[in-house]
């Protein structure tokens, strides 16, 4: 893959512009990294448009701050591995050996889960838990504490279902063998050393700088978001209050094999290269990528393997993907619930003209109507803050997903019922409201016989037909 000319900032300033707008996005922020080949410098590029809150107007910029929500895992998650560096603890290793007081709903889970089922979200406990447990530094010992009431959706690994609730207990895990709160690792661990001047885990600590606020939708007439952050207690799966250039300094380290820019050693390269490697298959292959490593997941754009995470908080949407054989990274934050129409538009053209790499086709409709029998998919799925039941209406299959629990409470969520077009044997596409794209809807059974249905990113267990 040649080296291509230099980035054209006035071209990517202007076009950003144009997309962020075109999507309604009330403010938005972009940064492109590419590394330096053959001595050549780095080249860094970063650029913001509209507004921070609609409300006030105040302009973003580059120097403002935004949530990164979900991004934060691979923060996370790389911190686990500087402590599997350290000898403090193995992949395989038994939580409960780290954690003698941890108590999970099944004996059994609590017995055999390891760090390694933690990463790859495989341990099956319910994803979706936002206890908030105050804003101590004790917030994460308790939120564990209240994990013995958690659902196990699945069997310990074996299927893949994203788990927030996985991640907070990775920080207290963190806690308890550095001796520290998951925030004050972080900062020792990787903010200092990769040279951050922007990023934090708590929200005095954004406020110090001009910060976006989360907006529940868009367009003409922006709703700002009731609150501006989740409970402390999901700060080690996504509380992360950051920059694009702070993002792409993480990125590149990455990228180089765990070393920061001035070739302090972060993380080994041994580690480097398995949280980038394959660990573990996702049942459904479109939404976000086509299986998962450790903290990243992995993409197959066009026979060139990508990597990356996205984040979504209240009202805020980021994302973060990285071509290691390019030594590409581009970072976006956005101000809205969901911006991934803008993400594909923006990421589509960067990547085909600064590295020749296409994006997977999107997910769209089908050209032509595919009958797909609905029946034996008909019924209701359930795990602790989703129901989803699978109906025919006037003919047609629908879904209708009810959602419970804080998020729901702070967003107003009501009951929603969405078309399924199908698409092929098991796979229906749903348009969900207020969502320029349609979404994949993946019906399937384990090897033991029970059957899920497989939505945004969860895997939820089939309860009555």
């Amino acid at each position: 893959m040649s080296n291509p000319k230099p980035l054209d900032e006035a071209h990517w300033t202007t076009r950003f512009a144009e997309l962020v707008a075109q999507h309604g996005i009330p403010g938005a922020q972009l940064g492109i990294l590419r590394l330096g080949r053959d001595g050549a410098a780095d080249e860094l590029f970063t650029t913001a448009t509209g507004v921070l809150h609609a409300g006030t107007g105040q302009p973003a910029t580059t120097d403002s701050v935004w949530q990164i929500g979900s991004i934060s895992k691979v923060w996370t998650a790389t911190v686990v591995m500087q402590l599997v560096d350290e000898g403090r603890f193995a992949l395989d290793t038994p939580v409960v050996e780290i954690l003698p007081e941890l108590t999970l709903g099944e004996p059994e889970v609590t017995k055999k889960l390891t760090v390694w089922h933690l990463l790859t979200h495989t341990s099956g406990i319910d994803g979706d838990i936002f206890t908030d447990t105050g804003r101590g530094d004790d917030c994460l010992e308790k939120y564990v504490a209240g994990l013995a009431t958690a659902a196990q959706n699945h069997p310990l690994g074996a299927t893949w279902s994203y788990c927030n609730s996985g991640f907070s207990l990775l920080g207290r895990v963190i806690e308890k063998v550095t001796g520290t709160t998951w925030d004050a690792a972080l900062k020792e661990r990787l903010f200092a050393p990769l040279g951050l001047t922007h990023t934090t885990t708590l929200p005095e600590e954004a406020m110090v700088f001009a910060h976006a606020m989360g907006h529940l939708s868009g367009g003409e007439e922006p709703k700002v978001a009731p609150v501006w952050g989740l409970p402390r207690s999901a700060g080690p799966a996504g509380l992360i209050t950051s920059t694009s250039t702070d993002v792409l300094a993480f990125a590149r380290m990455h990228l180089n094999g765990g070393l920061a820019a001035d070739g302090t050693r972060v993380l080994s390269a041994e580690s480097t290269a398995a949280m980038a490697g394959f660990q573990t298959e996702c049942p459904e292959r479109i939404l976000l990528g086509d299986s998962w490593g450790l903290g990243w997941f992995r993409c197959d754009w066009s026979g060139h393997r990508a990597i990356g995470h996205d984040g979504n908080t209240i009202g805020q949407a980021a994302f973060l993907r990285l071509l290691p054989e390019a030594g590409i990274a581009v970072s976006v934050h956005t101000n809205v619930g969901s911006a991934i129409p803008l993400y594909l538009d923006l990421y589509e053209e960067i990547f085909a003209e600064l590295a020749g790499v296409a994006l997977p086709p999107r997910f769209e409709l089908p050209a032509e109507p595919v009958q797909v029998d609905i029946t034996p998919y008909l019924g209701a799925y359930q795990r602790e803050s989703v129901l989803e039941e699978v109906l025919v209406e006037d003919g047609r299959p629908v879904l209708r997903t009810t959602v419970s629990g804080p998020i729901a409470e702070l967003e107003g969520s009501e009951p929603e019922t969405n078309d399924l077009v199908g698409v092929s044997d098991g796979l229906f596409a749903v348009k969900p409201s207020g969502s320029e794209a349609y979404y994949p809807v993946r019906f399937y059974s384990l090897p033991t016989g029970e059957h899920y249905l497989h939505f945004g990113a969860r895997a939820t267990p089939k309860k009555s037909s």
